[in-house]
């Protein structure tokens, strides 16, 4: 099992910056990758990045690339961090964002993780 708890959301005018933080603990069964995910009122869950166990892989959406940045540190052996820098942020960015681990499919924008965590708000102004 794992334990995911994010943090960081708020409420930011368009143009502006936010850095969301998710903390991992327990075991991961799989291959450990995280990944981010929002979702918007009246819409599906959508993917926004992800990143590799190690950190060495990292994906963005199209819609997000340049802005946002995803990042990890598992030097914790207890507890993993995952980041998600959010720069340039537009009001079409309002939404829960989840974090989640252990992808079931290699293809880690696929929208079926084991674990989530119970989101966070991020609302822009314009």
């Amino acid at each position: 099992q794992v334990q995911l708890v994010e943090s960081g959301g708020g409420l930011v005018q368009a143009g502006g910056s936010l850095k969301l933080s998710c903390a991992a603990s327990g075991q991961f069964r799989s291959s450990g990758a995280m990944g981010w995910f929002r979702q918007a009122p009246g819409k599906e869950r959508e993917f926004v990045a992800a990143i590799s166990w190690s950190g060495g892989m990292t994906f963005h959406a199209d819609s997000v690339k340049g802005r946002f940045t995803i990042s990890r540190d598992n030097a914790n052996n207890t507890m993993y961090l995952m980041y998600l820098q959010m720069n340039n942020l537009k009001p079409a960015d309002t939404a829960v964002y989840y974090c989640a681990a252990d992808p079931r499919y290699s293809d880690y924008s696929i929208n079926e993780y084991d674990f989530w965590g119970q989101g966070t708000q991020v609302t822009v102004s314009s």
